[in-house]
């Protein structure tokens, strides 16, 4: 039953994790918990890390699977914030931890998949140039990367998901501006 076993071990960590900083969790809490013995943990993972980085690896993968289109920059955000909202006390933990770079580099990895879902839909057909795409989507990965973390570092303290859609709000006025007096010229 070695499935099962990993997966008490991820629901074992997952739970200690929202109650406690990923640096107060140990193998030691997660087997007593589990009512496993330790070579059963090591059999499956290497340490804490390896588990983290496998269960952040299946979110992503989960939040791609969820997420095969999208249909609006607002929805790129809400998506790439999906999981970090469902699972705030125990992201922060991660967040706030020696792991913090595995992460931010998943974190980056979801920000690139629905920025560029969103543009290859979006520009489908479109005679704009493959590098004209990468630049948008690197510009709005690193917006949405660098936007989420500044609200992590802040303490998580805002509603994310309506300062995203506020500010597509305000862009989409500016767009119109410009529209407006690029006309006028």
């Amino acid at each position: 039953m070695p499935n099962f076993t990993k997966k008490a071990i991820k629901d074992t960590f997952i739970s200690l994790l929202d109650e406690r900083p990923f640096h107060r969790i140990t193998v030691k809490d997660i087997v007593e918990t589990c009512g496993i013995n330790r070579n059963s943990f090591y059999y499956h993972y290497e340490d804490l890390p390896a588990l983290l980085e496998e269960i952040i690896a299946e979110r992503v993968q989960e939040m791609i699977a969820n997420h095969p289109t999208v249909d609006s920059l607002e929805d790129c955000f809400d998506a790439a914030i999906e999981f970090v909202l469902a699972n705030k006390r125990s992201v922060f933990h991660i967040y706030d931890s020696l792991s913090r770079d595995v992460f931010e580099r998943y974190l980056m990895e979801v920000c690139r998949y629905v920025v560029q879902t969103y543009v290859e839909a979006d520009f489908a057909g479109r005679p704009v140039s493959q590098e004209d795409k990468e630049m948008i989507i690197r510009y709005h990965k690193c917006e949405c990367f660098g936007n989420i973390i500044d609200w992590l570092n802040s303490g998580m303290k805002d509603d994310i998901s309506a300062y995203f859609h506020r500010i597509y709000q305000l862009k989409r006025g500016w767009e119109g501006e410009v529209l407006r007096r690029d006309a006028r010229v």
